[in-house]
């Protein structure tokens, strides 16, 4: 062979070489796919697929796993792979990484490299930690920290914070502890505080593995340590203390405020990123409806993680900080802490469910929304409740509105039945009067003076007054809220029914509260929760003329002024007026009734509602008594 010969073969095979150590310019080499596919595995979370190319298929998995956790199912990774250098059975692929994680808007981006032999005629990846993000360290993963700032504070209208940070103890059980489960549950069944029953407790320990928390109940610390004696040396019990964000009371304002806690599976995936595992969350009403106003945006940084059981003293160890927390901003709303306390204070000692809204009758804004403990929703704004005798406002609005020459003094009968197509209805206890003016008709409650004057109105006048006092408007509260309704009636059976609040006229509390306010000053408005908001370009109603404004004011304070007024316990308070209801409901024999009055003093506009009250012997009047007094 020839010099110039061996020379040559030297030069084909150094450029062999040199073909064989990086990537060339005619496709990727099977170094580089291997290596594409690793990571396109990695990136898509397909952990199996990627362990299994991996010489360490278990190591692998395990990091991946714990990887994928912490980061986070919904975290996505793309990679290129850039310059593959080869040395015999051995390569080193180069890469660049960007992660997106839903929610944060920076990417996580970075540089690194992993190996890879070749092994039975294919290319596997050497398997370490590095090969994932070149800083990780063996017993370490990857993960997602994430930093809530702050929650920022629903505010009274005074601009006064409605929840506080409050001390709280969570009681539980711990049911490795336990030692005889029929008896504890026995022995904390038979404290009240603790709200559980010992079905309950024996179902929830057997249901849980023997070191798991079981919770039986979260008090706040005054109400823990007022039972403490009772429950804290029970085998079994174990307590953990915490700091919450609540109200006051446990009932103030609620279910209206809603709650704070950790945000549920279905928050978490409707939130698009905004909230993960652990975050706390509104929970049901306002808190709820404002939560991404009031939760701001929580701070996310990429850790270097310890695995379950490494050492105490690790810590995790930022890589990367892609957003800093943002705090939330306050929403001022229209409650009014006085009023509110007035109205819950109000409701103490009632046990039926039942429901205070107090309004400003001028503006509309809502000062106050209480419900009792039995009241399964928020009834003041929700609930849809044949209105009873209230209504009879309406109905005279109506009969004012088509008899010019209808006024408060004029002379009309209240006889004890009157009949309407074979339907005969009755004054509660088949009461009677001889002619009374009109205004002691109302005053008096008379059903069968408001039936008749009914009769003569065409079928459009009772929905027409109502829609004119607020019933069906287009209301836009942060909240849902029920605005009434009254379809036009099917016969004069029906439209009898309507008059005195039956048929199929169904309203919510706060309904009556504003159409209380709005017949006394003949000028609608639409409600309103948050302080400052723009005012709706949808009408609340129909201004009334003066003359009919004045008439309706003279029927609401005769039924507070008259001795035989069937609000007349409310005179003392001074300057009251307003309209009593009972509103039958169900299919039982006799009846059962609601109990409610809707009124004014001031401007205040204001409903009190009893489910069943006044079968109950649970009279609305009192509670609008007790209301006033403290707002006196």
């Amino acid at each position: 062979m020839t010099r110039r010969v061996v020379a040559a073969a030297v030069i084909g095979l150094l450029l062999a070489g040199l073909l064989s150590a990086c990537t060339g310019s005619s496709g990727p080499s099977a170094q580089q796919r291997a290596a594409q596919r690793w990571l396109d595995a990695v990136g898509a979370g397909r952990v199996d697929t990627a362990a299994r190319a991996t010489n360490d298929p278990t190591s692998t998995r395990s990091v991946l796993t714990a990887s994928r956790a912490g980061l986070g199912s919904t975290a996505k990774g793309s990679f290129t792979v850039g310059t593959v250098r080869t040395k015999g059975t051995k390569a080193t692929a180069a890469y660049a990484a960007s992660w997106a994680f839903p929610g944060v808007a920076q990417r996580w981006r970075y540089r690194g490299s992993l190996t890879l032999r070749h092994v039975a005629k294919a290319w596997r990846v050497q398997w370490s930690p590095e090969d994932l993000n070149p800083v990780l360290l063996a017993g370490q993963h990857l993960a997602l920290r994430r930093t809530q700032p702050t929650r920022a504070a629903l505010q009274d209208s005074a601009g006064r914070a409605l929840f506080a940070p409050t001390p709280v103890v969570a009681v539980g059980l711990e049911p490795k502890l336990v030692r005889d489960l029929p008896r504890l549950a026995k022995q904390l069944a038979a404290v009240p505080s603790l709200q559980t029953t010992a079905a309950e407790i024996t179902a929830a320990v057997k249901a849980a593995a023997p070191t798991d928390f079981v919770p039986v109940i979260t008090l706040r610390r005054p109400a823990y340590l007022a039972i403490k004696t009772k429950i804290y040396d029970l085998p079994g019990t174990v307590f953990h203390s915490e700091t919450r964000v609540l109200a006051p009371t446990a009932r103030f304002g609620q279910p209206l405020l809603g709650t704070v806690g950790d945000a549920t599976a279905a928050q978490i995936a409707a939130s698009k990123g905004r909230l993960a595992a652990g975050d706390q969350a509104g929970q049901g009403g306002l808190q709820q409806a404002f939560d991404s106003t009031l939760t701001g945006t929580a701070g996310v940084a990429v850790v270097a993680a310890p695995d379950t059981g490494s050492a105490p003293s690790s810590f995790p160890r930022v890589l990367a900080t892609l957003a800093l927390p943002q705090p939330g901003k306050p929403v001022r709303l229209t409650l009014d802490r006085t009023v509110q306390t007035a109205a819950e204070k109000a409701l103490a000692t009632t046990t039926p469910a039942a429901s205070v809204v107090v309004v400003s009758r001028s503006t509309g804004r809502i000062l106050a929304d209480a419900d009792t403990a039995a009241a399964t929703y928020d009834y003041g704004l929700q609930g849809a409740f044949p209105p009873g005798s209230t209504f009879k406002t309406v109905t005279y609005s109506a009969a004012f509105a088509t008899t010019p020459s209808l006024t408060p003094s004029t002379t009309v009968r209240c006889p004890a039945t009157v009949t309407v197509d074979g339907r005969r209805f009755e004054n509660e206890n088949r009461f009677s009067y001889p002619p009374i003016p009109l205004r002691n008709a109302f005053g008096y409650s008379c059903n069968t003076t408001a039936i008749t004057t009914a009769r003569s109105l065409p079928p459009s006048a009772l929905p027409t007054a109502a829609a004119s006092l607020g019933l069906g408007a287009r209301w836009t509260l942060p909240v849902k809220a029920f605005s009434g309704s009254l379809p036009t009636p099917a016969g004069a059976t029906e439209q009898a029914a309507d008059a005195i609040g039956q048929g199929r006229v169904l309203v919510s509390p706060l309904l009556m509260a504003l159409v209380a306010g709005n017949a006394s000053t003949g000028r609608p408005v639409l409600p309103s929760l948050v302080a400052g908001a723009a005012t709706p370009a949808t009408p609340a109603g129909t201004a009334l003329p003066a003359a009919r404004t004045s008439a309706l004011n003279s029927l609401m304070r005769a039924t507070v002024d008259l001795p035989q007024g069937t609000g007349h316990d409310l005179a003392t308070i001074g300057g009251v007026e307003g309209k009593t209801g009972t509103a039958e409901y169900g299919t039982d024999t006799p009846p059962k009734s609601h109990s409610w009055f809707a009124g004014v003093k001031g401007d205040y506009a204001f409903a009190v509602f009893v489910y069943g009250g006044d079968t109950a012997k649970v009279k609305a009047t009192p509670i609008a008594k007790a209301l006033l007094r403290s707002l006196t």
